[in-house]
């Protein structure tokens, strides 16, 4: 792979775009996923495995709740303004690409 120094500026947020060229040369666009490690002072990036990874907690809870649907047991109605609030929020767009405002823990 040919040698390529680029420059990405960091948003107050935290964020960068990865440029152009670093972009094509790992073959990743829009929806891609980049992986980044941190070895010593470098970090290297790579284009993500696109392999889902299975959770087996979350795996458990979904058969759970999956069964609990089924047979109509542990479930009540959702507070009417939480149903509200719900659907308004799904008639707005979303912008993938706006930036992501407060802190995020993960």
């Amino acid at each position: 792979m040919p040698t390529i120094h680029q420059v990405a500026n960091i948003t107050s947020k935290g964020q960068i775009t990865l440029p152009k060229a670093i972009r094509q040369a790992l073959g990743v666009d829009y929806g891609g996923k980049v992986a980044f490690d941190l070895r010593g002072s470098q970090v290297i990036v790579t284009r993500a495995d696109d392999t889902s990874h299975e959770d087996p907690a979350m795996a458990s809870f979904l058969a759970l709740l999956e069964k609990d649907i089924r047979t109509g047991q542990n479930l009540c109605n959702l507070p009417d303004g939480l149903v509200q609030a719900m659907q308004a929020a799904a008639t707005q767009p979303v912008d993938l690409d706006a930036d992501i405002e407060g802190d995020v823990a993960l």
